[in-house]
């Protein structure tokens, strides 16, 4: 029987088979004929779930590996399809075979599901060994499939590989006669149901065998092939920039890569582009500093297993020159924590440090600082860093010294103007806003008046202390009504830097 790489089952229906064989020679009886078809209809439901599996294989491998590599993928997918020619072609002469059994002996019996001829004895002998003789054909077909099918394997798969697509003679039995495959499957006393149960055994071998192949096949694109194809001359120093007086450095080597792998390569955890072997990592530089990341490449070794190698590299991103720069604007204001930022090329963060005329600085971060000012003018931040263990100066910049502007008073959403008398009614407090300033400076309310006129009546006027309606307020405004006028005045509030600001007075109409 023919060996290979078979489940517990397929050897099981296999060694069933040959049993049934030699019963024929003994009688042909209903239950024995119903056996081959029991077999028959499992070998073809086997069949089918392998078919199925091969063609699951192909579309993974067309939308992962075919998309991905395809220069290295489209032979190795060209070299798996041929592999499924060679099975189809085979399973394709076996059904013409089937098909001349059927016209032979007949097609499906209703009443019993099998084959009308299936207890047939002449059919088999005379088409397939003594007149067409069409088993010698497939016994040479069976071979030059197996065959082909090795030859698209390299040395080293064909040593792991035992296709189950094989055609040996039964071995001998004493007090028999010998026999080939030919006559021990298709001669004398073989009925159509067991030649056709032979004929479908042979078409789940070749499924098996095709599934084999393609799998090793397909397997092909992920073995480590290292094709050292392109060469560049790499220079590489630790800095390109040096402070004079320092001596400048650099490694020149020549490297090779593999124009078509793709190696999985990340920086800092995360993947980044690879083509043509090499991976390009990009990342803005907004921010002055020095910065460092981690790269990995990982690849596939000869063995198949896999292994990675770590690159850790500083670069550091700089101005021009020293410059001292405010984040927002380029005043600094009384009573807010101006942030400051500073960058030396070639100097680190860490290394770099702050001073002013008239105020202080605190630092955030390394690069960064808050300066604090309290009186209008101008004021000179100078930088020092530390080079070769000494400290310079590096350069100091001047800048104004503002205070904050006066916010805008607003109630009910609005800096005065037209408004509903419903929209008057319900509002509650006074506010004092900051429009187009780059930072977020809070102002309170401290006090204000209100001043209520209706048409022909006295004037209302109410003074409250913070920024919330008082409740002589709340009912006064209750009763405006469209045509009433509503002023605010003697609005005062205070900001960030703690003085009180005296804001304009704000009119609405009532409609």
């Amino acid at each position: 029987m023919a060996g290979g790489k078979q489940t517990p089952r397929q050897r099981m229906m296999g060694i069933l088979y040959l049993v049934l064989l030699g019963l024929i020679a003994l009688d042909v009886p209903d239950s024995l004929l119903d056996a081959f078809k029991h077999i028959s209809d499992s070998l073809s439901a086997s069949k089918t779930n392998v078919e199925a599996g091969i063609n699951q294989t192909f579309k993974a491998f067309e939308a992962t590996k075919l998309k991905e590599q395809p220069q290295r993928a489209q032979p190795i997918y060209n070299k798996a399809l041929k592999a499924k020619q060679l099975a189809d072609e085979l399973n394709e002469y076996i059904e013409t075979l089937k098909h001349k059994f059927i016209q032979a002996a007949g097609d499906i019996d209703p009443a019993t599901g099998d084959y009308s001829g299936r207890e047939n004895l002449d059919v088999s002998v005379h088409m397939m060994i003594n007149d067409q003789k069409y088993a010698y054909e497939l016994h040479k077909k069976i071979d030059e499939t197996k065959n082909g099918l090795l030859a698209l394997l390299s040395d080293k798969e064909r040593a792991g590989v035992n296709l189950s697509l094989d055609a040996p003679a039964p071995p001998h039995i004493n007090g028999f006669p010998n026999k080939d495959w030919e006559n021990a499957n298709f001669g004398e006393g073989i009925p159509m149901a067991a030649a056709m149960t032979a004929l479908i055994k042979i078409q789940s071998d070749t499924k098996n065998a095709e599934n084999e192949v393609v799998k090793k096949i397909l397997g092909e694109v992920d073995q480590a092939v290292v094709n050292l194809d392109q060469f560049d001359a790499v220079a590489v120093a630790p800095t390109s920039y040096v402070i004079a007086g320092q001596p400048y450095t650099a490694q020149v080597f020549l490297t090779a890569s593999d124009s078509r792998s793709t190696p999985d390569i990340t920086v800092n955890g995360s993947k980044i582009p690879v083509s043509n072997g090499k991976g390009t990592y990009t990342v803005n530089t907004n921010s002055e500093g020095v910065f460092t990341w981690t790269g990995r490449i990982t690849y596939k070794k000869n063995d198949g297993t896999f292994d990675h190698k770590d690159v850790t590299q500083t670069y550091q991103v700089a101005r021009p020159s020293a410059v001292v720069s405010p984040e927002k604007m380029n005043v600094l204001y009384i009573g807010l924590p101006n942030p400051l930022a500073v960058s030396a090329p070639g100097i680190p963060l860490d290394k770099l440090h702050l001073s002013m005329t008239s105020g202080s600085v605190s630092q955030d971060k390394p690069g960064h600082f808050v300066g604090n000012v309290t009186s209008p003018g101008t004021t000179t931040v100078t930088v020092t860093g530390q080079v070769s263990g000494k400290t310079i100066t590096l350069g100091s910049t001047i800048f104004r010294v503002k205070r904050i502007p006066d916010p805008k008073p607003e109630f009910a959403g609005k800096s005065g103007g037209n408004t509903s008398a419903a929209n008057i009614r319900s509002q509650d407090r006074i506010f004092a806003k900051l429009d187009n300033f780059e930072f977020d400076a809070k102002f309170s309310v401290t006090r204000f008046t209100v001043v209520i006129i209706k048409p022909r009546q006295d004037a209302i006027i109410l003074s409250a202390t913070g920024s919330e309606i008082t409740g002589s307020m709340r009912t006064a405004m209750a009763s405006v009504t469209p045509g009433t006028t509503v002023v605010f005045k003697d609005i005062v509030a205070v900001g960030p830097d703690g003085s009180q600001r005296g804001l304009d007075p704000i009119t609405f109409s009532a409609n």
